[in-house]
């Protein structure tokens, strides 16, 4: 498995992309070009969501105020498994959804 980049989120924990993940990515509108949007939005989210359905994931979101509102958010999906995380998916939205995390 290739890794595209690997970084500490803002809580601590080692998350990677995967070349794999990486070409998901690139499915979603607007994500070309957002490798280091992606990376800022784990260091420095402004907010962390998750559902009680698996709280092994997080939502990671980053408001980007220059661009349309219709996707104003960028989102990173993150699962943990022992310890560190790997990117699910990411993409831009108008939305936040989820449970809030905890106060970062």
């Amino acid at each position: 498995m290739k890794i595209i980049f690997e970084v500490t989120d803002k809580t601590k924990r080692k998350i990677h992309l995967s070349n794999e993940r990486w070409k998901h990515i690139l499915g979603h509108p607007q994500m070309h070009n957002q490798i280091e949007n992606i990376q800022i939005t784990l260091k420095d989210p402004n907010t962390i969501r998750y559902f009680e359905k698996d709280e092994n994931v997080r939502y990671f979101y980053k408001e980007f105020k220059n661009r349309d509102l219709s996707e104003r958010y960028l989102l990173v999906s993150v699962k943990y498994l022992n310890g560190e995380g790997f990117i699910i998916t990411s993409f831009f939205t108008n939305k936040i959804t989820g449970l809030k995390w905890k106060t970062i």
